[in-house]
């Protein structure tokens, strides 16, 4: 097949690439940079020129594949209704090339989407008030796709998905232990995050693009709920800090923003049971706290 992707010099996307080739596909990545084109080609990808923002490069790259995967995300998180514009419109712009043609447009969103305080599956309604809202209206407008004959789905990942050389939430946890002295959570550190190894997900977009039925939701999860007290006392051993519970007043100031400060305090158990089922997906990869303690995660320099 041949896939077109954003976001495959990204984190998760180097990964997801490297799987596709290995995988016997041919892949066209979007790059907006020297940097990220040069990545794509050590991958064994070929670059195609282009941003978010330039949607003829978008449409073009589209409709000279047989698959299109969406990874990409940008904008500036102070203005969340413009990068929800953003992402719906270059989603739209991406899957207009295969309508009416059964190839398969798959799109990332996050299950931080879901509603809080219970485990919740493929099946259930996203939250349109919660911490994620601002991501539902590209899962609506992917999906919308498979009523004009695409195999649309959309893959919700974990909000850690983990592996070497992560930058994501985690990082950002340890690097605020590693300023302030203490490895922190918030209230009792009962509320639970879903988490995945990279390269699980890798395979899972892999999956999707191959055989997820039109108007799949899929869930990126290897891992229903780590305890945020938990992922705080493997940091404190490793870095050889107390760990400190915060109020979320505390909390607003004490992490890197008020928005990071209710995502850590967030409980969002999250369900792949379906997802494993439908695709065969079987996650193989160390979990997060394995990951912790044994990865790059406290051992790389500080930055």
């Amino acid at each position: 097949m041949r896939v077109f992707v954003t976001g495959g010099s990204g984190q998760t996307g180097p990964a997801v690439v490297a799987e596709l080739v290995a995988a016997g596909h041919s892949v066209t990545g979007l790059a907006r940079s020297d940097a990220a084109a040069a990545r794509l080609e050590s991958l064994g990808a070929t670059p195609h020129r282009g941003s978010l923002e330039d949607l003829d490069s978008l449409h073009s790259g589209a409709t000279a594949a047989d698959g299109v995967l969406h990874m990409a995300y940008g904008g500036d998180f102070s203005d969340l209704d413009d990068m929800m514009r953003r992402d719906r419109t270059a989603i739209e712009t991406l899957g207009q090339p295969s309508a009416h043609s059964g190839r398969p447009l798959v799109i990332t969103s996050g299950t931080l989407v879901m509603p809080a305080g219970r485990e919740t599956t493929e099946k259930d309604e996203p939250d349109m008030a919660g911490i994620a809202a601002f991501r539902i209206a590209g899962e609506r407008a992917c999906l919308d796709f498979a009523a004009r004959d695409v195999r649309a789905s959309v893959v919700r990942l974990a909000p850690t998905v983990h592996g070497p050389e992560d930058h994501g939430f985690i990082p950002m946890l340890i690097a605020t232990a590693r300023k302030t002295g203490v490895s922190a959570y918030v209230g009792d550190g009962t509320n639970r995050w879903p988490a995945v190894h990279r390269l699980d997900a890798a395979v899972l977009f892999r999956l999707a693009l191959e055989k997820a039925p039109a108007g799949s939701v899929l869930h990126g999860v290897a891992e229903s709920g780590v305890t945020l007290k938990s992922i705080a006392e493997t940091i404190a051993r490793g870095l050889h800090l107390p760990t400190v519970s915060l109020t979320p007043a505390e909390a607003a100031t004490h992490f890197v923003s008020p928005f990071m400060a209710t995502a850590y305090g967030f409980d969002g158990p999250v369900s792949s049971a379906h997802t494993q089922e439908l695709l065969g997906w079987s996650p193989t990869h160390p979990t997060l706290l394995d990951d912790l303690e044994h990865g790059d995660y406290l051992t790389r320099p500080a930055s």
